[in-house]
């Protein structure tokens, strides 16, 4: 079921939103060679107590961390580690959710840890710009199979892949609702956008092949041809107008 949020709702929502924007915000300032990705879990924990959050993943479907750490080939779900220590040249996706008086927030980004190649920056930028694709359809009256075909097309016209076995999703009360918001897709299908709706968007896209498996661990997603792959994420909301970004300072 799909739920229209209130005024009320949105505000709650925002504040959420503020909180991930704000610990996505340290995490540039602080990403560099020779932090623990631990070390990003207790920057995590703390701002989001202080800013009068709870961490919207510890404890969800049993996930042992309060944000999600993914280096590399690790597309989604990485759990943080005192021995994860990240080098020159690795690229960091970092997923962060918050719940502010039961209402969620959920964001992503990936950072580049020190220098990084050009091949490795556009990977970042094309899926930064097929985030951007997506965020453009959220107007009244488009379907979902509208923002998925933007991002697929972006992506791929770039010479990228995108990740098909994850999605963004409806958020609200739940950190995931209805509906269900591909990565990939044809466009013109679908539920068509209602002002009041809430989602998060979030594509994953790879340097190789967009297949993947689960680690031995049972969270850390890889690409299955051990390519590079980035994630960027934000939840936002449909007006009348402008789509309304949720996550971002």
């Amino acid at each position: 079921m799909i739920v229209l949020k209130s005024s009320r709702e949105l505000a709650l929502m925002r504040r959420a939103g503020y909180i991930v924007a704000c610990v996505l915000e340290r995490f540039r300032e602080v990403v560099r060679p020779g932090i623990t990705t631990a070390e990003l879990e207790e920057i995590a924990s703390q701002l989001i107590e202080r800013e009068g959050g709870i961490p919207s993943f510890k404890g969800y479907r049993g996930f042992p961390a309060a944000i999600c750490t993914s280096i590399n080939e690790e597309i989604v779900h990485g759990i943080p580690s005192p021995k994860r220590v990240l080098e020159e040249g690795d690229i960091i996706s970092l997923d962060v959710g918050a719940i502010y008086r039961g209402y969620h927030g959920d964001a992503a980004i990936t950072l580049p840890v020190g220098t990084v190649g050009k091949e490795v920056q556009r990977l970042l930028e094309v899926t930064r710009g097929a985030l951007k694709a997506g965020i453009a359809q959220s107007h009244v009256g488009q379907r979902v199979g509208d923002i998925s075909a933007a991002i697929q097309r972006y992506a791929e016209a770039n010479g990228f892949n995108v990740v098909r076995e994850y999605t963004g999703h409806g958020i609200g009360q739940r950190m995931h609702e209805e509906p269900q918001i591909p990565n990939f897709g044809p466009p013109n299908r679908g539920p068509r956008l209602r002002p009041g709706m809430t989602f998060a968007l979030e594509p994953m896209v790879t340097v190789g092949d967009w297949r993947t498996r689960t680690l031995s661990d049972g969270w850390t997603v890889v690409t299955a041809d051990g390519s590079l792959s980035a994630h960027f994420e934000h939840t936002l909301a449909v007006t009348d107008g402008e789509p309304e970004i949720l996550t971002q300072l």
